[in-house]
């Protein structure tokens, strides 16, 4: 039967990894002082966590474990694990000969995940980022592995101490308007998908989504009449709302009127599901690659979600529009985030140079003196 819990009942648990005090006067000085603090977690937030971990005991959730070390949760998204490890298991058993249910822990080893980094970089042509967050997404399972099965500790260490790739900081990569028109008149709108694609394009040019953010997006999420807008759960589960253009509102009430469902995924995939990153970026590829048949500047460009959104807010940096509310519309956390769009304009850099007055100095030749001359003469 299970004891009354109390504020004290942790100090008659058995402790397994705690420093010594050998100072005990100071010890509990130190503890009556952060007694007086505000409390770090609240009630409100213990009910939540204890709902989730009752999701979890029953079987209808996932509970990712993380200790003290120094790694960004970031990357720990549940459609990133998902996508990560759907594409891990296809390349396993394509590489093995098994199929996905006959894969067992030790068939995917530290050669095979190495493989696996170098295909997701070349053949799918991920960045360096996407890698190293496919790479996290490993490793939190080879790290729950290693506590969970001691015997296969050694197989999850050489996979846990994979280091990342460093990655060079490139230049923003964005669309102008003549590739945005083209881009957006590939989708044949005659077609279903296409008149989703089109909507979807869009909607991701003008609001400037991230890629998670559009995939997850629901029918009901988008607010008609005055001041239509879209709300969306962004980066560290921020709830944002970005207005719409009219055009952009006309042609989402279209799209879920032609539906026919106003509470489901608002991009659905063919068989009804929800689309994946995955598959969003495929899009993505397709259309540009049909666009640079009549908009040549695109052939050889990387376009992916991202561009879209980086080119929102280039467009609305040209237009004027202040730092703080391009940072505030995109869901930054700090206006230095949106500073990389000032780096990277070319045009504001233009402008700024046509200000300059150039130096009051005159061009001259050189002229060297006579035994220079001289010396040049005798050679």
């Amino acid at each position: 039967m299970a004891q009354t819990w109390t504020p004290n009942s942790w100090r008659q648990k058995p402790i397994q990894q705690v420093p010594e005090y050998p100072d005990l006067a100071a010890l509990e000085a130190t503890e009556a002082r952060l007694a007086k603090y505000p409390p770090l977690v609240f009630a409100g937030e213990a009910r939540r966590l204890k709902s989730a971990l009752a999701n979890v005991a029953e079987g209808r959730g996932f509970l990712l474990q993380g200790g003290d070390c120094a790694e960004s949760f970031a990357e720990f998204s549940a459609d990133n694990i998902r996508d990560t490890f759907r594409l891990l298991i296809r390349y396993a058993g394509a590489c093995s000969g098994k199929a996905p249910t006959k894969l067992e822990v030790g068939d995917i080893d530290a050669d095979m995940v190495a493989n696996f980094l170098i295909h997701v970089e070349g053949s799918r042509g991920n960045a360096v980022r996407s890698r190293n967050a496919r790479l996290a997404a490993i490793r939190s399972f080879f790290r729950y592995v290693a506590m969970t099965e001691p015997v296969l500790l050694h197989h999850c260490q050489r996979i846990l101490a994979m280091p990342n790739k460093r990655q060079e900081k490139r230049a923003v990569t964005f669309l102008d308007a003549d590739e945005i028109a083209a881009l957006l008149g590939s989708p044949d709108r005659a077609t279903w998908v296409g008149r989703r694609d089109h909507t979807l394009l869009l909607l991701a040019l003008q609001t400037g989504l991230r890629a998670s953010e559009l995939v997850n997006l629901n029918c009901n999420d988008v607010v008609f009449g005055t001041g239509a807008h879209v709300k969306c759960l962004g980066k560290g589960r921020k709830d944002r709302r970005t207005p719409l253009r009219r055009d952009t509102a006309r042609l989402i009430a279209g799209w879920i009127r032609d539906r026919k469902d106003s509470e489901g995924p608002l991009f659905p995939s063919i068989r009804g599901d929800r689309l994946s990153r995955d598959a969003l970026e495929h899009l993505v590829r397709k259309y540009c690659a049909k666009a640079a048949q009549t908009c040549p500047s695109l052939e050889g460009k990387r376009v992916t979600p991202h561009t879209l959104r980086h080119s929102t807010a280039m467009e609305l940096l040209h237009s004027g529009v202040d730092q703080a509310v391009i940072a505030l519309w995109l869901g930054h956390e700090s206006v230095e985030t949106t500073q990389i769009y000032i780096h990277a304009d070319m045009r504001l850099k233009e402008n700024a140079l046509r200000q300059v007055t150039a130096p009051g100095v005159k061009s001259s030749r050189y002229r060297p003196d006579d035994q220079l001359l001289a010396f040049l003469e005798s050679l």
